[in-house]
Protein backbone atom coordinates (compact mmCIF):
# COMPACT_ATOMS: atom_id res chain seq x y z
CA UNK A 1 0.00 0.00 0.00
CA UNK A 2 1.40 3.50 -1.05
CA UNK A 3 -0.03 6.50 0.70
CA UNK A 4 1.69 10.09 -0.44
CA UNK A 5 1.97 13.32 1.89
CA UNK A 6 2.11 16.45 -0.54
CA UNK A 7 2.35 20.06 0.70
CA UNK A 8 1.27 21.47 -1.78
CA UNK A 9 -0.28 25.24 -2.55
CA UNK A 10 -2.23 26.70 -5.21
CA UNK A 11 -4.95 29.69 -5.21
CA UNK A 12 -6.65 29.12 -8.34
CA UNK A 13 -7.29 25.01 -7.03
CA UNK A 14 -6.89 25.23 -3.79
CA UNK A 15 -4.97 21.66 -3.39
CA UNK A 16 -3.01 21.53 0.05
CA UNK A 17 -2.80 18.13 1.54
CA UNK A 18 -3.61 14.76 -0.75
CA UNK A 19 -3.26 11.25 0.20
CA UNK A 20 -4.17 8.41 -1.58
CA UNK A 21 -6.85 5.87 0.25
CA UNK A 22 -10.21 4.35 0.56
CA UNK A 23 -12.88 6.24 2.56
CA UNK A 24 -14.72 3.12 3.72
CA UNK A 25 -12.63 2.98 6.57
CA UNK A 26 -13.59 6.37 7.40
CA UNK A 27 -16.96 6.40 7.31
CA UNK A 28 -16.85 2.97 9.02
CA UNK A 29 -15.53 4.23 12.26
CA UNK A 30 -17.64 7.44 11.86
CA UNK A 31 -20.80 4.94 11.83
CA UNK A 32 -19.35 2.43 14.50
CA UNK A 33 -18.84 5.43 17.19
CA UNK A 34 -22.57 6.43 16.46
CA UNK A 35 -23.54 2.72 16.75
CA UNK A 36 -21.40 1.92 19.51
CA UNK A 37 -23.74 4.31 21.71
CA UNK A 38 -27.07 2.34 20.77
CA UNK A 39 -27.06 -0.38 23.78
CA UNK A 40 -30.27 -2.30 22.57
CA UNK A 41 -32.60 -1.43 19.72
CA UNK A 42 -35.28 0.39 21.89
CA UNK A 43 -32.54 2.71 22.89
CA UNK A 44 -33.41 6.45 22.58
CA UNK A 45 -32.68 8.79 20.54
CA UNK A 46 -29.64 11.11 21.30
CA UNK A 47 -27.78 14.53 20.61
CA UNK A 48 -24.44 14.77 18.84
CA UNK A 49 -22.25 17.35 19.80
CA UNK A 50 -19.67 18.68 17.58
CA UNK A 51 -16.87 21.58 17.48
CA UNK A 52 -15.96 23.36 14.40
CA UNK A 53 -13.39 20.81 13.30
CA UNK A 54 -15.69 17.76 14.01
CA UNK A 55 -18.38 19.19 11.87
CA UNK A 56 -16.16 18.88 9.19
CA UNK A 57 -15.14 15.49 9.66
CA UNK A 58 -18.75 14.32 9.83
CA UNK A 59 -19.72 16.38 7.06
CA UNK A 60 -17.05 15.69 4.73
CA UNK A 61 -17.92 12.18 5.08
CA UNK A 62 -21.92 11.46 6.38
CA UNK A 63 -24.86 12.76 5.35
CA UNK A 64 -27.79 13.91 7.69
CA UNK A 65 -29.98 10.22 7.07
CA UNK A 66 -26.46 8.58 7.99
CA UNK A 67 -26.41 10.41 11.23
CA UNK A 68 -30.67 9.78 12.18
CA UNK A 69 -29.98 6.29 11.02
CA UNK A 70 -27.92 5.98 14.04
CA UNK A 71 -30.23 7.57 16.46
CA UNK A 72 -29.21 10.67 16.29
CA UNK A 73 -32.34 13.37 16.71
CA UNK A 74 -30.11 16.53 17.17
CA UNK A 75 -27.36 18.05 15.64
CA UNK A 76 -25.66 20.66 17.86
CA UNK A 77 -22.71 23.44 18.44
CA UNK A 78 -20.63 23.18 20.89
CA UNK A 79 -19.56 26.71 21.36
CA UNK A 80 -23.71 27.94 21.30
CA UNK A 81 -25.69 28.09 23.99
CA UNK A 82 -27.93 24.94 24.26
CA UNK A 83 -31.40 24.08 25.58
CA UNK A 84 -31.07 21.66 28.11
CA UNK A 85 -32.56 18.11 27.55
CA UNK A 86 -31.63 15.83 30.98
CA UNK A 87 -33.94 13.06 29.50
CA UNK A 88 -31.73 12.45 26.63
CA UNK A 89 -28.45 11.39 26.23
CA UNK A 90 -25.74 12.66 24.08
CA UNK A 91 -22.71 12.17 22.45
CA UNK A 92 -19.61 14.68 22.23
CA UNK A 93 -17.13 14.49 19.19
CA UNK A 94 -14.67 16.91 19.40
CA UNK A 95 -11.00 17.94 19.64
CA UNK A 96 -9.40 17.30 22.64
CA UNK A 97 -8.34 20.93 23.76
CA UNK A 98 -8.92 22.58 26.74
CA UNK A 99 -11.72 25.26 25.39
CA UNK A 100 -13.79 21.97 24.50
CA UNK A 101 -12.93 19.80 27.62
CA UNK A 102 -13.76 23.12 29.49
CA UNK A 103 -17.40 23.38 27.82
CA UNK A 104 -18.02 19.94 28.28
CA UNK A 105 -17.08 19.76 32.28
CA UNK A 106 -19.78 23.07 32.48
CA UNK A 107 -22.57 21.19 30.61
CA UNK A 108 -22.29 17.88 32.65
CA UNK A 109 -21.06 18.54 36.05
CA UNK A 110 -23.25 19.77 38.99
CA UNK A 111 -27.32 18.77 39.73
CA UNK A 112 -28.58 19.94 36.74
CA UNK A 113 -26.23 18.84 33.77
CA UNK A 114 -27.83 19.60 30.18
CA UNK A 115 -28.39 15.76 29.12
CA UNK A 116 -28.88 12.45 30.78
CA UNK A 117 -25.54 10.71 30.24
CA UNK A 118 -22.33 11.63 27.69
CA UNK A 119 -20.60 9.41 25.08
CA UNK A 120 -16.94 11.25 24.67
CA UNK A 121 -15.28 10.69 21.61
CA UNK A 122 -12.07 12.68 20.77
CA UNK A 123 -10.50 13.35 17.25
CA UNK A 124 -7.13 12.98 18.04
CA UNK A 125 -4.86 11.48 21.44
CA UNK A 126 -6.21 13.22 24.52
CA UNK A 127 -3.30 14.15 27.13
CA UNK A 128 -3.17 12.48 30.21
CA UNK A 129 -4.00 15.90 32.71
CA UNK A 130 -7.55 16.43 30.78
CA UNK A 131 -8.50 12.68 31.59
CA UNK A 132 -7.24 13.09 34.94
CA UNK A 133 -9.34 16.37 35.08
CA UNK A 134 -12.59 14.65 33.98
CA UNK A 135 -12.27 11.75 36.11
CA UNK A 136 -11.68 14.22 39.30
CA UNK A 137 -15.16 15.98 39.17
CA UNK A 138 -17.40 12.80 40.43
CA UNK A 139 -20.39 13.79 39.18
CA UNK A 140 -19.45 14.56 36.23
CA UNK A 141 -17.28 10.65 35.96
CA UNK A 142 -20.76 9.46 36.81
CA UNK A 143 -22.64 10.75 33.92
CA UNK A 144 -20.27 10.03 31.32
CA UNK A 145 -20.64 6.25 29.49
CA UNK A 146 -17.70 6.16 27.19
CA UNK A 147 -14.57 8.15 26.75
CA UNK A 148 -12.71 7.18 23.60
CA UNK A 149 -10.00 8.58 21.10
CA UNK A 150 -11.02 8.13 17.84
CA UNK A 151 -8.40 8.95 16.03
CA UNK A 152 -10.38 11.09 12.97
CA UNK A 153 -8.75 14.43 12.30
CA UNK A 154 -8.77 14.58 8.48
CA UNK A 155 -11.05 15.09 5.94
CA UNK A 156 -12.73 13.37 3.45
CA UNK A 157 -12.26 14.16 -0.34
CA UNK A 158 -13.69 11.62 -2.39
CA UNK A 159 -12.61 7.83 -2.13
CA UNK A 160 -8.77 8.59 -2.68
CA UNK A 161 -8.05 11.84 -1.05
CA UNK A 162 -8.25 13.57 2.44
CA UNK A 163 -7.09 16.98 3.53
CA UNK A 164 -5.56 18.50 6.63
CA UNK A 165 -7.44 21.63 5.82
CA UNK A 166 -4.39 24.04 6.20
CA UNK A 167 -4.92 26.91 3.75
CA UNK A 168 -2.38 29.03 4.95
CA UNK A 169 0.49 26.58 5.05
CA UNK A 170 2.12 27.99 2.46
CA UNK A 171 2.30 32.07 4.77
CA UNK A 172 2.87 30.03 7.79
CA UNK A 173 5.77 27.41 6.89
CA UNK A 174 7.38 29.08 3.91
CA UNK A 175 7.06 32.90 4.05
CA UNK A 176 10.37 34.98 4.84
CA UNK A 177 8.16 35.53 8.16
CA UNK A 178 8.03 31.67 8.89
CA UNK A 179 11.00 31.93 10.46
CA UNK A 180 10.81 31.83 14.20
CA UNK A 181 7.00 31.95 14.26
CA UNK A 182 5.03 30.23 16.46
CA UNK A 183 2.59 29.16 13.35
CA UNK A 184 5.51 27.61 11.73
CA UNK A 185 5.90 24.69 14.65
CA UNK A 186 1.94 25.17 15.32
CA UNK A 187 0.97 24.07 11.89
CA UNK A 188 4.04 21.18 11.81
CA UNK A 189 2.20 19.43 14.75
CA UNK A 190 -1.28 19.97 13.85
CA UNK A 191 -0.47 18.25 10.54
CA UNK A 192 1.08 15.46 11.48
CA UNK A 193 -1.01 14.82 14.18
CA UNK A 194 -4.32 14.37 11.06
CA UNK A 195 -1.54 12.70 9.65
CA UNK A 196 -1.18 9.96 11.94
CA UNK A 197 -5.27 9.78 12.89
CA UNK A 198 -5.58 8.38 9.14
CA UNK A 199 -2.95 5.21 9.78
CA UNK A 200 -4.18 5.01 13.52
CA UNK A 201 -7.90 4.86 12.12
CA UNK A 202 -6.63 1.84 9.32
CA UNK A 203 -4.18 0.12 11.62
CA UNK A 204 -1.56 0.88 9.34
CA UNK A 205 2.11 1.84 10.56
CA UNK A 206 3.85 3.06 7.15
CA UNK A 207 7.54 3.05 6.45
CA UNK A 208 8.43 7.15 6.60
CA UNK A 209 10.27 8.38 3.24
CA UNK A 210 10.58 12.44 3.10
CA UNK A 211 12.45 14.70 0.92
CA UNK A 212 15.64 16.06 2.99
CA UNK A 213 16.44 19.69 2.87
CA UNK A 214 19.08 19.97 -0.03
CA UNK A 215 22.03 23.80 -0.01
CA UNK A 216 23.53 24.19 -2.68
CA UNK A 217 27.48 24.37 -1.48
CA UNK A 218 28.41 24.16 2.04
CA UNK A 219 28.14 27.86 2.91
CA UNK A 220 24.55 28.04 2.39
CA UNK A 221 22.28 28.24 5.52
CA UNK A 222 19.73 25.59 5.51
CA UNK A 223 16.50 27.12 7.11
CA UNK A 224 13.06 26.08 8.03
CA UNK A 225 11.17 26.22 4.96
CA UNK A 226 13.96 23.94 3.46
CA UNK A 227 13.16 21.42 6.81
CA UNK A 228 9.51 21.36 6.59
CA UNK A 229 8.89 17.72 5.00
CA UNK A 230 12.36 16.49 7.43
CA UNK A 231 10.40 18.05 10.70
CA UNK A 232 6.79 17.24 9.25
CA UNK A 233 8.11 13.51 9.19
CA UNK A 234 9.79 13.29 12.33
CA UNK A 235 6.37 14.78 14.10
CA UNK A 236 4.57 11.58 12.05
CA UNK A 237 6.10 9.51 13.51
CA UNK A 238 6.63 10.41 17.29
CA UNK A 239 2.87 10.20 16.85
CA UNK A 240 2.86 6.49 15.55
CA UNK A 241 5.51 5.69 17.89
CA UNK A 242 2.81 6.40 20.51
CA UNK A 243 0.24 4.62 18.56
CA UNK A 244 2.51 1.34 18.43
CA UNK A 245 2.01 1.51 22.67
CA UNK A 246 -1.49 2.34 23.16
CA UNK A 247 -3.79 1.34 20.66
CA UNK A 248 -4.69 -2.40 20.51
CA UNK A 249 -3.86 -4.62 17.42
CA UNK A 250 -1.90 -1.92 15.62
CA UNK A 251 0.79 -3.02 13.25
CA UNK A 252 4.49 -3.35 15.09
CA UNK A 253 6.32 -3.25 12.07
CA UNK A 254 6.61 -1.36 8.86
CA UNK A 255 2.97 -2.53 6.49
CA UNK A 256 3.17 0.41 3.97
CA UNK A 257 5.08 2.97 2.60
CA UNK A 258 4.34 7.30 3.35
CA UNK A 259 5.71 9.54 1.33
CA UNK A 260 5.91 13.63 2.05
CA UNK A 261 7.23 15.72 -0.29
CA UNK A 262 6.64 19.47 -0.87
CA UNK A 263 5.83 21.84 -3.98
CA UNK A 264 9.10 22.75 -4.85
CA UNK A 265 9.61 19.00 -6.69
CA UNK A 266 7.14 19.97 -9.46
CA UNK A 267 5.95 23.56 -8.97
CA UNK A 268 4.53 23.51 -12.55
CA UNK A 269 1.24 20.57 -11.85
CA UNK A 270 -0.59 22.99 -9.95
CA UNK A 271 -0.57 25.54 -12.73
CA UNK A 272 -0.37 23.86 -15.82
CA UNK A 273 -4.11 22.90 -17.74
CA UNK A 274 -4.81 18.87 -16.87
CA UNK A 275 -7.34 17.39 -19.27
CA UNK A 276 -8.88 15.03 -17.12
CA UNK A 277 -12.72 15.25 -16.74
CA UNK A 278 -12.32 15.63 -12.83
CA UNK A 279 -9.11 18.23 -13.95
CA UNK A 280 -11.19 20.18 -16.26
CA UNK A 281 -14.24 20.39 -14.17
CA UNK A 282 -12.84 21.95 -11.32
CA UNK A 283 -10.55 24.39 -13.07
CA UNK A 284 -13.13 25.47 -15.25
CA UNK A 285 -16.31 25.62 -14.10
CA UNK A 286 -15.89 27.53 -11.00
CA UNK A 287 -16.78 25.16 -8.62
CA UNK A 288 -17.04 25.23 -4.77
CA UNK A 289 -15.41 21.97 -3.61
CA UNK A 290 -17.46 19.36 -5.61
CA UNK A 291 -20.74 21.38 -5.67
CA UNK A 292 -21.93 22.29 -9.16
CA UNK A 293 -25.15 24.47 -9.99
CA UNK A 294 -27.31 22.73 -12.77
CA UNK A 295 -29.95 24.37 -14.72
CA UNK A 296 -33.17 22.53 -14.81
CA UNK A 297 -36.95 22.72 -16.03
CA UNK A 298 -38.73 23.61 -12.94
CA UNK A 299 -42.24 21.91 -11.99
CA UNK A 300 -43.74 23.85 -14.74
CA UNK A 301 -42.01 23.43 -17.44
CA UNK A 302 -42.10 26.32 -18.32
CA UNK A 303 -38.95 27.74 -17.36
CA UNK A 304 -35.55 26.66 -15.24
CA UNK A 305 -34.40 26.60 -11.81
CA UNK A 306 -30.67 26.21 -10.43
CA UNK A 307 -30.30 23.07 -8.96
CA UNK A 308 -27.39 22.21 -6.67
CA UNK A 309 -25.66 18.60 -7.03
CA UNK A 310 -22.49 16.92 -5.90
CA UNK A 311 -19.71 15.53 -8.20
CA UNK A 312 -18.69 12.47 -6.02
CA UNK A 313 -18.29 9.10 -6.04
CA UNK A 314 -22.02 7.69 -5.44
CA UNK A 315 -22.69 8.94 -8.75
CA UNK A 316 -21.71 6.31 -11.12
CA UNK A 317 -20.80 8.57 -14.33
CA UNK A 318 -18.56 10.73 -12.05
CA UNK A 319 -17.16 7.88 -10.32
CA UNK A 320 -16.39 6.02 -14.23
CA UNK A 321 -15.25 9.50 -16.21
CA UNK A 322 -13.29 11.56 -13.48
CA UNK A 323 -10.19 10.31 -14.25
CA UNK A 324 -9.76 9.73 -18.00
CA UNK A 325 -9.16 12.89 -20.87
CA UNK A 326 -12.11 14.62 -21.68
CA UNK A 327 -12.48 13.78 -25.03
CA UNK A 328 -12.50 10.58 -23.92
CA UNK A 329 -15.61 11.25 -21.15
CA UNK A 330 -17.72 13.06 -24.08
CA UNK A 331 -17.16 10.01 -26.26
CA UNK A 332 -18.46 7.45 -23.51
CA UNK A 333 -21.28 10.01 -22.14
CA UNK A 334 -22.39 9.80 -25.78
CA UNK A 335 -22.19 6.40 -25.76
CA UNK A 336 -24.15 5.75 -22.85
CA UNK A 337 -27.12 8.31 -24.21
CA UNK A 338 -27.21 5.85 -27.06
CA UNK A 339 -27.08 2.95 -25.13
CA UNK A 340 -30.03 4.35 -23.07
CA UNK A 341 -31.91 5.07 -26.05
CA UNK A 342 -31.51 1.88 -27.66
CA UNK A 343 -32.81 0.03 -24.75
CA UNK A 344 -35.85 2.17 -23.68
CA UNK A 345 -38.84 2.60 -26.60
CA UNK A 346 -39.79 5.31 -24.68
CA UNK A 347 -37.14 7.09 -25.03
CA UNK A 348 -36.80 6.35 -28.95
CA UNK A 349 -40.60 7.88 -29.10
CA UNK A 350 -39.43 10.79 -27.47
CA UNK A 351 -36.49 11.35 -29.40
CA UNK A 352 -38.29 10.34 -32.81
CA UNK A 353 -40.57 13.84 -31.66
CA UNK A 354 -37.55 15.41 -31.46
CA UNK A 355 -35.87 14.62 -34.94
CA UNK A 356 -33.48 12.75 -33.61
CA UNK A 357 -32.31 15.62 -31.58
CA UNK A 358 -31.06 15.12 -27.99
CA UNK A 359 -29.95 17.85 -26.38
CA UNK A 360 -29.03 18.35 -22.88
CA UNK A 361 -32.87 20.03 -22.38
CA UNK A 362 -34.09 17.25 -24.24
CA UNK A 363 -33.05 15.29 -21.98
CA UNK A 364 -33.76 16.66 -19.20
CA UNK A 365 -37.70 16.38 -20.08
CA UNK A 366 -37.40 12.75 -20.43
CA UNK A 367 -37.41 12.73 -16.73
CA UNK A 368 -40.97 13.68 -16.65
CA UNK A 369 -41.48 11.77 -19.67
CA UNK A 370 -39.88 8.80 -18.22
CA UNK A 371 -40.14 8.93 -14.61
CA UNK A 372 -38.97 5.82 -14.05
CA UNK A 373 -35.72 6.32 -15.24
CA UNK A 374 -35.22 9.51 -13.42
CA UNK A 375 -31.97 8.80 -11.51
CA UNK A 376 -30.33 7.26 -14.75
CA UNK A 377 -31.63 10.31 -16.83
CA UNK A 378 -30.80 12.54 -14.25
CA UNK A 379 -26.84 11.81 -13.99
CA UNK A 380 -26.95 11.15 -17.56
CA UNK A 381 -28.14 14.77 -18.51
CA UNK A 382 -26.15 16.39 -15.61
CA UNK A 383 -22.75 15.27 -17.34
CA UNK A 384 -23.67 15.68 -21.27
CA UNK A 385 -24.86 19.42 -20.09
CA UNK A 386 -21.10 19.28 -17.81
CA UNK A 387 -19.41 17.93 -20.90
CA UNK A 388 -20.86 20.69 -23.60
CA UNK A 389 -19.91 23.83 -21.09
CA UNK A 390 -16.41 22.35 -20.81
CA UNK A 391 -16.08 22.55 -24.70
CA UNK A 392 -17.50 25.34 -25.19
CA UNK A 393 -15.22 27.02 -22.94
CA UNK A 394 -12.07 25.07 -24.25
CA UNK A 395 -13.14 26.75 -27.85
CA UNK A 396 -14.09 30.22 -26.62
CA UNK A 397 -10.66 30.45 -24.24
CA UNK A 398 -8.34 28.81 -27.17
CA UNK A 399 -7.36 26.11 -24.59
CA UNK A 400 -6.25 23.54 -27.26
CA UNK A 401 -3.27 26.05 -28.42
CA UNK A 402 -2.60 26.97 -24.87
CA UNK A 403 -2.09 23.44 -23.42
CA UNK A 404 -0.08 22.81 -26.77
CA UNK A 405 2.35 25.49 -26.12
CA UNK A 406 2.04 24.82 -22.20
CA UNK A 407 3.18 20.99 -23.09
CA UNK A 408 5.79 21.53 -25.15
CA UNK A 409 7.74 24.40 -22.65
CA UNK A 410 7.84 21.10 -20.17
CA UNK A 411 8.88 18.58 -22.66
CA UNK A 412 11.57 21.04 -24.17
CA UNK A 413 9.88 21.38 -27.29
CA UNK A 414 9.66 25.43 -26.60
CA UNK A 415 10.92 28.59 -25.02
CA UNK A 416 11.08 32.07 -24.95
CA UNK A 417 10.60 32.69 -28.86
CA UNK A 418 7.85 30.28 -29.15
CA UNK A 419 6.13 32.11 -25.82
CA UNK A 420 7.02 35.72 -27.93
CA UNK A 421 5.60 34.49 -30.69
CA UNK A 422 2.12 33.04 -29.27
CA UNK A 423 1.42 36.33 -27.06
CA UNK A 424 1.50 38.23 -30.57
CA UNK A 425 -0.16 35.82 -32.46
CA UNK A 426 -3.14 35.17 -29.47
CA UNK A 427 -4.29 38.49 -28.52
CA UNK A 428 -7.35 37.53 -27.16
CA UNK A 429 -6.47 34.94 -24.85
CA UNK A 430 -7.11 35.64 -21.21
CA UNK A 431 -4.94 37.33 -18.92
CA UNK A 432 -5.00 33.70 -16.61
CA UNK A 433 -4.01 31.58 -19.25
CA UNK A 434 -1.12 34.28 -19.96
CA UNK A 435 -0.68 34.29 -16.29
CA UNK A 436 -0.15 30.01 -15.89
CA UNK A 437 2.31 30.28 -19.54
CA UNK A 438 4.67 32.78 -17.69
CA UNK A 439 4.35 30.99 -14.45
CA UNK A 440 5.29 27.89 -16.13
CA UNK A 441 8.21 29.83 -18.42
CA UNK A 442 9.71 30.48 -15.20
CA UNK A 443 9.34 27.51 -13.29
CA UNK A 444 11.58 25.93 -16.15
CA UNK A 445 13.96 29.36 -16.39
CA UNK A 446 13.82 30.87 -12.79
CA UNK A 447 17.07 32.81 -13.93
CA UNK A 448 15.80 34.01 -16.96
CA UNK A 449 12.35 35.55 -15.83
CA UNK A 450 14.15 38.48 -13.77
CA UNK A 451 16.08 38.90 -16.91
CA UNK A 452 15.46 41.54 -19.97
CA UNK A 453 13.55 38.36 -21.84
CA UNK A 454 11.83 37.99 -18.70
CA UNK A 455 10.57 41.27 -18.71
CA UNK A 456 9.96 41.60 -22.52
CA UNK A 457 7.83 38.56 -21.78
CA UNK A 458 5.65 40.56 -19.23
CA UNK A 459 5.32 43.34 -20.96
CA UNK A 460 4.00 41.67 -24.25
CA UNK A 461 0.99 39.31 -21.65
CA UNK A 462 0.36 42.88 -20.30
CA UNK A 463 0.40 41.70 -16.65
CA UNK A 464 -0.27 43.64 -13.86
CA UNK A 465 2.30 44.44 -11.07
CA UNK A 466 0.51 41.79 -9.11
CA UNK A 467 0.91 39.41 -11.74
CA UNK A 468 4.21 39.86 -12.20
CA UNK A 469 5.24 39.80 -8.78
CA UNK A 470 3.16 36.04 -8.54
CA UNK A 471 5.57 35.22 -11.72
CA UNK A 472 8.61 36.21 -10.44
CA UNK A 473 7.78 34.19 -6.86
CA UNK A 474 8.09 31.09 -8.92
CA UNK A 475 11.60 31.59 -8.89
CA UNK A 476 11.96 31.07 -5.47
CA UNK A 477 9.92 27.78 -5.21
CA UNK A 478 12.53 26.61 -7.67
CA UNK A 479 15.41 28.20 -7.02
CA UNK A 480 17.51 25.31 -6.16
CA UNK A 481 17.08 23.11 -9.01
CA UNK A 482 19.45 25.73 -10.97
CA UNK A 483 22.13 24.06 -10.57
CA UNK A 484 22.96 20.54 -9.62
CA UNK A 485 23.29 18.61 -6.36
CA UNK A 486 24.82 15.57 -5.98
CA UNK A 487 23.62 14.74 -2.37
CA UNK A 488 20.54 14.77 -0.91
CA UNK A 489 16.89 14.61 -1.76
CA UNK A 490 15.47 12.32 -4.65
CA UNK A 491 17.31 11.56 -7.76
CA UNK A 492 14.56 14.15 -10.51
CA UNK A 493 17.67 15.23 -13.11
CA UNK A 494 15.98 14.87 -15.99
CA UNK A 495 18.66 14.55 -19.56
CA UNK A 496 18.80 18.64 -20.73
CA UNK A 497 17.62 18.42 -24.66
CA UNK A 498 19.99 20.21 -26.64
CA UNK A 499 17.51 22.32 -28.66
CA UNK A 500 15.37 23.39 -25.49
CA UNK A 501 15.43 23.14 -21.81
CA UNK A 502 12.84 20.85 -20.57
CA UNK A 503 11.61 19.62 -17.16
CA UNK A 504 10.25 16.39 -18.30
CA UNK A 505 11.34 13.43 -20.70
CA UNK A 506 8.82 11.68 -23.01
CA UNK A 507 7.88 8.51 -21.55
CA UNK A 508 8.87 5.19 -23.48
CA UNK A 509 5.74 3.16 -24.47
CA UNK A 510 2.83 6.00 -22.99
CA UNK A 511 1.48 6.92 -26.47
CA UNK A 512 -1.96 7.58 -25.86
CA UNK A 513 -5.19 8.12 -27.97
CA UNK A 514 -5.69 12.14 -27.06
CA UNK A 515 -3.85 15.35 -27.58
CA UNK A 516 -1.90 17.26 -24.48
CA UNK A 517 -2.05 13.77 -22.60
CA UNK A 518 1.79 14.11 -22.30
CA UNK A 519 2.26 15.81 -19.16
CA UNK A 520 2.64 13.84 -15.88
CA UNK A 521 3.34 15.40 -12.33
CA UNK A 522 7.04 14.45 -11.29
CA UNK A 523 5.10 12.92 -8.02
CA UNK A 524 4.18 9.50 -10.28
CA UNK A 525 7.91 9.46 -11.73
CA UNK A 526 8.58 9.50 -7.91
CA UNK A 527 6.31 6.44 -6.45
CA UNK A 528 7.37 4.40 -9.45
CA UNK A 529 10.84 5.15 -8.71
Amino acid sequence: MFFFFLLAYSNKFQIYHLFVHSCCTYVGLLNEMLRSTRQNKGSTWKVLIMDKLTVKIMSSSCKMGDITDQGVSLVEDLYKRRQPLPSMDAIYFMQPTKQNIDIFMSNMSGKRPLYKKAYIFFSSPIQKEWVAHIRKDSSVLARVGALSEMNLEYFAIDSQGFVTDHDKALEELFTENAEGSMNYNSCINTMATRIATVFASMKEFPRVHYRVARTIDASTLTTLRDLVPTKLAASVWNCLARYKSIIPEFPQTETCELLIVDRSIDQIAPVIHEWTYDAMCHDLLSMDGNKYVQEVPNTSGSGTEKKEVLLEDHDPIWFELRDVHVADANLRLHEKMRDFISKNKAAQLHQARTNGELSTKELQKMVQALPQYTDQIDKLSLHVEIAEKLFDIIKEEHLKDVGQLEQDLVFGDAGSKEVIDFFRTHQDISRENKLRLLMIYAAINPEKIQSEKGAKLMQLAGLSADDMIAVNNMRCICAHETKKSSKGGFPLKFEIRKKKRGIRKERIGEESTWTLSRFYPILEDLIEK
